[in-house]
């Protein structure tokens, strides 16, 4: 007696053999759908929905997601190579003719009702969108899309760290993020927020003589510390220094400004913001090719002066 398991692909015929089940798997192949929506595209019964729906779970076919007391199937992501060949083939027998048309026309119909409660939501909704948005995805969401342009091979300089926010942020995203500050006590405060993030290297030094050794960094990232120090000019040329040809330096800094003796006495600034031509000006004459500078938009939280981001590629 020949006790050989057949091949697995046999397996999965069964589950093709049933029209309703085929109309089913067409119709996840394009989209997501809960049961009752399936029972309003095929005109069947939830029981007899939710029955082929459970044989091709358990035969792999599809997948689900449960959302509230609704579940979403659609066709599986990880069918065997061998199980795509067999649906392939067997969708380009069923045309789209017939029930099949008809079951389309149908599913457009349900998923432009799914839009159209979606677009009702945003009607109701735009004058409070801002504040929902930050609710639920707090106040960077914004800027969360412009991680995806990060390298993550790059090694990035944080030149002026101060307590490491912006290199906790971006530490998950890039091979190695080093932090440069003078203060050991702004230092001590980034070692506990980072709490020992292994790609976080924490460096004490001065701006205009960075312990950095020759092109070691892709990215040297200068926020908000210029007005800090005696000698911008130069602080732009030791970073240039530090990077790699073809790397990149970015700057953020405020706007010149009327409040330059308040902060001068209450944070000990030494420039009093800069003009964006004279900071386009130091990058390019500092080694940089490419130089960008650009006003950012006003956050109407901020009690501060105005900011410009001014961009350049090391020659």
């Amino acid at each position: 007696m020949d006790t050989t398991a057949p091949p697995p692909i046999l397996e999965h015929l069964s589950a093709l053999g049933d029209e309703t089940r085929t109309r089913i798997l067409l119709l996840l192949e394009r989209s997501e759908f809960t049961v009752s929506e399936l029972c309003s595209v095929l005109q069947v019964p939830q029981p007899t929905v939710s029955r082929h729906l459970r044989t091709l779970a358990d035969d792999g076919w599809v997948s689900a997601r449960a959302e509230g007391r609704n579940r979403h199937y659609r066709l599986s992501a990880s069918l065997s190579p061998a199980s795509r060949d067999l649906w392939r083939v067997v969708r380009e027998e069923l045309g789209l003719d017939g029930v099949y048309a008809s079951d389309a026309e149908r599913a457009r119909q349900v998923l432009a009702e799914r839009r159209r409660r979606s677009a009702e939501f945003f009607a109701a909704s735009a004058e409070r969108w801002d504040h929902l948005r930050q609710d639920l995805f707090g106040d960077r969401a914004e800027l969360l899309p412009l991680f995806g342009l990060l390298d993550p091979g790059w090694t990035v300089g944080d030149l002026g760290t101060g307590t490491g926010g912006f290199a906790a942020t971006l530490a998950p995203f890039v091979a190695r993020v080093i932090g440069v500050d003078r203060s050991e006590a702004m230092l001590q405060a980034a070692a506990r927020r980072l709490d020992g993030a292994p790609n976080v290297d924490l460096r004490a030094g001065d701006l205009e003589s960075l312990p950095l050794a020759d092109g070691e960094l892709d990215v040297a990232v200068l926020s908000l510390v210029l007005h800090y120090v005696v000698d911008p000019p130069g602080v732009l040329r030791e970073a240039r220094r530090a990077l790699r040809p073809g790397g990149r330096i970015v700057v953020i800094e405020m706007r010149a400004h009327e409040r330059g003796a308040e902060f001068a006495e209450d944070m000990g600034h030494v420039w009093p913001g800069f003009e964006l031509d004279d900071m386009e000006g130091w990058i390019a004459d500092a080694g940089f090719g490419h130089v960008h500078t650009r006003p950012l938009p006003p956050d109407p939280q901020a009690l501060g002066p105005l900011l410009f981001i001014a961009t350049g590629i090391r020659a």
